[in-house]
């Protein structure tokens, strides 16, 4: 018994070490850069600058089925399905439009431009310039699912309005953290402000 019970605290401590270290090593990706405006007790506002994009268009607006599939389809051409065989780092967050039919966007690394950039294999991907905006932005813990992303998009309003705060109707979910993260997960309902 007392075997199993070193095993077992050696497993878990091994799984926690796993965890902060994963955690630790996302800290230098790169991020979609902005900067804090305002900060209320449940959201704070943003300018975010502009960036380049990947993107991928999905009939669906199931947030489950149209990450599992957008996030493929992506992955794919950063991890070399280009004309080009040519890996691009990963970049945080991932970003999914709130719509009838969503859609999936990776950050191009600031290194890059659009002229350089390897021609992805699969034709569904567009490269998408986003001008300089300004967000309000909610943050959750846990995974997201399609209900907790309606829910944080009502909280948010609720928010904004309290504040008089005008918005532009166009919400979009961010999510930091890769499936395998158990802790320390953070995701960000946002919409674009006046």
């Amino acid at each position: 018994m007392n075997k199993f019970l070193i095993a077992l605290g050696i497993l878990v401590l091994l799984f926690i070490a796993s965890q902060i270290y994963t955690y630790w090593s996302r800290s230098n990706i790169e991020s979609y850069p902005y900067k804090v405006v305002k900060k209320y007790d449940n959201f704070e506002i943003r300018e975010y600058e502009a960036s380049l994009f990947t993107s991928v268009k999905l009939s669906t607006n199931d947030y489950k089925k149209a990450s599992s599939k957008g996030f493929s389809i992506l992955a794919g051409y950063i991890f070399g399905g280009n004309d080009k065989k040519e890996k691009i780092s990963m970049t945080s967050p991932v970003s999914m439009s709130m719509e009838d039919s969503m859609t999936m966007m990776f950050l191009v690394p600031k290194s890059m431009k659009k002229d350089n950039l390897p021609q992805p294999n699969q034709s569904q991907i567009e490269f998408r310039e986003e001008p300089a905006k300004k967000l309000a932005a909610i943050r959750f813990g846990g995974w997201a699912s399609t209900e907790k992303l309606e829910k944080y998009k009502q909280k948010l309003i609720t928010e904004l309005d309290a504040q008089g705060i005008q918005h532009k109707g166009n919400f979009s979910y961010l999510g930091y953290n890769p499936p395998f993260d158990l802790f320390f997960r953070r995701n960000e309902v946002v919409v674009g402000v006046e």
